[in-house]
């Protein structure tokens, strides 16, 4: 097994990463960066990375059994559209189902309204030797909280703590976390979302609130800037990664995925019996 790069001129979890003076305005939602292939080589990549990534995570499950309590943590952030989806379809798609756990974090309902806004978050942690991914998640409250005003200033300044001590709890138990932000620009949902209008086949994906939504992007952005400078840190750093282009987006998340397990130096555990006493007792029946 050799680790995916494709035609990669920079490591995507370098150039992707937030850091000091990280401004959301200066990334370009069209760019492809590190990246010097196009959309057919992409592909291409994608489908060689979906064998690495499958293999990979195979390893985390088998560690799991002897006791291993790693895990990966997958938070998928974006504006409508963006590709969210996509990237659950095509990239975790491609590894054994058994070996993850996906959480879809919708409108809290009244039981999750009565507990502090991280109680249902917690309940979807994932276990050991599993691939988690949030589609959406904690930073929700964070986001449109923020935007729409559904908790005062001071309540939306707490919640950033809570969620570095809920990371830092969570990187602290042998969670490795990965977040993402796909970045759309606005002309490319308004495009997405006239595709869907257009597309009988596609009406069900679309949600008219999701116009009512483009008035506040502004708001949105600066949110999500705002998030990145409290949330962003070394345990658990933030990855914007430009998402007009689905197929970029998509090997540059598998890329940050393959990234991440490849750190935990994953072996195959050893048999715990005896392999050619068994090899024998087979031959036998």
């Amino acid at each position: 097994m050799t680790k995916h790069e494709g035609f990669w001129t920079t490591d995507p979890a370098d150039i992707l990463k937030v850091g000091p003076g990280f401004r959301l305005t200066d990334v370009d939602p069209d760019a492809h960066p590190g990246y010097d292939g196009d959309k057919k080589s992409a592909v291409r990549a994608l489908a060689e990375g979906a064998d690495i990534l499958a293999e990979l995570q195979e390893l985390l499950t088998a560690n799991a059994t002897l006791g291993d309590p790693r895990r990966v943590l997958l938070v998928l952030q974006a504006m409508d559209t963006a590709g969210k989806g996509g990237i659950v379809k095509h990239v975790v798609g491609s590894v054994d189902p058994q070996g993850v756990h996906l959480a879809a974090f919708k409108k809290p309902t009244p039981e999750e309204l009565e507990h502090d806004f991280l109680w249902r978050i917690h309940r979807q942690v994932p276990g050991a030797g599993k691939i988690g991914v949030f589609d959406r998640s904690h930073y929700e409250d964070v986001l449109i909280g923020r935007v729409r005003s559904l908790a005062p200033a001071d309540e939306i300044e707490r919640r950033y703590g809570a969620i570095v001590d809920f990371e830092r709890e969570l990187v602290g138990s042998d969670t490795t976390i990965v977040k993402v932000m796909l970045h759309i620009s606005p002309d490319e949902q308004r495009a997405r979302l006239a595709d869907r209008l257009d597309r009988p086949e596609k009406h069900w994906k679309f949600n008219p609130g999701d116009i009512d939504e483009r008035v506040h992007w502004p708001a949105y952005m600066e949110a999500y800037q705002a998030a990145f400078e409290r949330t962003s840190t070394p345990e658990a750093p933030w990855f914007v990664v430009p998402a007009n282009h689905k197929w970029y987006a998509r090997l540059a998340v598998q890329h940050l995925l393959i990234d991440a397990l490849h750190a935990m130096k994953l072996e195959w555990p050893p048999a715990d019996y005896d392999v050619e006493a068994e090899k024998r007792r087979l031959a036998a029946t």
